[in-house]
């Protein structure tokens, strides 16, 4: 990724999908103008779901998957038509590609069950229309072959996603010319010679803000506040530092962490926080799901593996058993967890955060947030939650 590229978790996410030579792929290459996927008359080439990340004027960055058919059969088939159906959880729009000269089927009238009970919204579309002379009204007809419709398929999509709501960090929070403390550890975990993606982006937003921004570690925040004329209108720490800065910070300087940040700016932050009350509720032998959105190598300090399961234990003084997942790996039936704690999610886009928060809720399974859950820990949940106006 360029310095000057949308990270992929910001870009709005467009998933095609459809039976097994409906045409996805061949249509993804039209919309794109480019070849991403291998096409071939033979049923089932797409095995992995393939993305693309480009521009959609006036939409902006967006990222294009395409899928493995749905009806695909077999062992291995099954394992593509799960793929398909969890690439679902990552789109903010679905379009169903379908065969011109056929009805609807019955697994395509699933799936668009399935992506209304999800609340995505979805696109119809008939391709290879150059081969069939009968349409219907109403509907959206397209050819990748002679690339007939393709540009009415852009303008759809522009106004199936236009509706977006603009989507802010902490610009409620700070305004123009206040001061604002950025704590962030670097130990083992921390990237060499750059800054993790929450900070980077929060860096950016209080730049665009035009406030005035301060970094220092956790055992820098007594000097850093001596030096200091204003007092920060708000400090912002690492979620593992909770500890050490909420005992070095003047209980009116308003503190928070950049995995509470994203808990709000990705998901649902009240949601969340009621999820945070499992915690205390736990017994021995429950089953806790920590899920970290990211793919890093584990380093012996992890915070999801490590620093976050002892602070738990800590907390409830119960046995527990934990379980983990990386990247994209979510389970698809989580009713055997007694509690979910997921990162702030900035590697993952807002509709697949969103979709992991509805599965566990849907199920009645309690999820909450790295920083929500240390904060708990540390007890200093209440003053963790208070710029946000959330009391508990």
């Amino acid at each position: 990724m360029s310095l000057t590229s949308t990270p992929k978790a910001e870009r709005l996410h467009i998933g095609f999908f459809g039976l097994c030579n409906a045409g996805k792929s061949s249509l993804i290459n039209a919309v794109a103008n480019q070849k991403l996927s291998i096409v071939s008359p033979t049923a089932g080439t797409t095995t992995d779901t393939v993305q693309k990340a480009m521009e959609l004027p006036p939409l902006g960055p967006v990222v294009l998957l395409d899928t493995a058919g749905f009806d695909d059969t077999g062992e291995l088939g099954a394992l593509r038509v799960l793929a398909a159906q969890q690439a679902l959880d990552k789109v903010d729009a679905a379009v169903l590609v379908h065969d011109a000269a056929l009805p609807l089927s019955r697994e395509e009238k699933t799936f668009l069950e399935n992506a209304e009970n999800a609340n995505k919204k979805t696109l119809v579309v008939c391709n290879k229309c150059d081969l069939t002379e009968g349409r219907e009204e109403g509907m959206l007809y397209v050819s990748a072959e002679t690339q007939e419709g393709i540009e009415d398929l852009k303008a759809a999509l522009v106004k199936l996603l236009s509706d977006r709501e603009e989507k802010f960090i902490l610009k409620d929070l700070v305004q123009k010319g206040d001061l604002v403390l950025l704590v962030t550890p670097i130990d083992e975990a921390a990237p060499k010679g750059r800054i993790i993606l929450p900070q980077q982006q929060t860096l950016r937003e209080l730049l665009d803000l035009h406030a005035t921004v301060l970094f220092c570690q956790p055992q820098e925040v007594e000097q850093t506040l001596e030096k200091l004329a204003q007092k920060p209108r708000l400090c912002i720490t690492d979620s593992q530092a909770f500890s050490a800065v909420a005992k070095s910070l003047p209980e009116e300087i308003p503190l928070t962490s950049f995995s509470i940040l994203f808990a709000r700016y990705k998901g649902e932050l009240s949601t969340l926080v009621q999820g945070a009350k499992a915690l205390k509720n736990l017994k021995d032998g429950a089953q806790v799901l920590i899920c970290e959105g990211c793919t890093h190598h584990r380093s012996c300090g992890d915070i999801g593996t490590v620093k976050l399961p002892a602070a738990i234990r800590r907390l409830t003084g119960k046995e527990l058993s934990f379980s983990f997942t990386q990247g994209s790996d979510f389970p698809v039936d989580v009713t055997k967890y007694d509690l979910i704690v997921h990162c702030g999610g900035c590697m993952l886009g807002e509709a697949e955060v969103k979709a992991r928060m509805k599965r566990a809720t849907d199920w009645k399974t309690p999820i909450t947030n790295y920083g929500i859950a240390l904060a708990a820990a540390s007890g200093i949940l209440p003053r963790a939650l208070s710029p946000f106006g959330i009391t508990l």
